[in-house]
């Protein structure tokens, strides 16, 4: 089942200057909370089912999916763990997100449980 992950937004520097201004690159915890939600999407669940699995609240799930909060590397573990996903394929799937954001702004990316499964391969 395949399905539509958003692009990574890429922040930008001032909106009110007419002329181009250079693009961020997104954040470690935007790109991970946006490879969270699509992997949870993935496999059709719902934010409070994974939340209950990983230990936390479903607010605070979605608050680390949206990119608000920077999670400790122990609750990054219990996100994945409730998605069946190591840390090592949530982190090459991260960090691939991030490469084509940053070599691709106009094409965006998308992160997939595929993607980090192909990556560990």
């Amino acid at each position: 089942m395949a399905s539509f992950i958003p692009p990574l937004r890429p922040a930008i520097e001032d909106r009110s200057a007419p002329e181009f201004s250079p693009v961020r690159e997104p954040l470690w915890r935007q790109a991970l909370g946006e490879c969270l939600r699509g992997m949870r999407h993935e496999r059709g669940e719902k934010l409070s089912d994974t939340a209950s699995r990983a230990g936390v609240s479903p607010q605070y799930l979605s608050e680390i999916e949206r990119g608000l909060k920077e999670p400790s590397s122990e609750m990054i573990a219990a996100v994945a763990g409730a998605l069946d996903v190591t840390l090592v394929d949530l982190t090459l799937a991260v960090a691939e997100n991030l490469r084509t954001a940053q070599h691709s702004v106009s094409r965006g990316a998308t992160c997939s449980a595929a993607t980090a499964y192909a990556l560990a391969a």
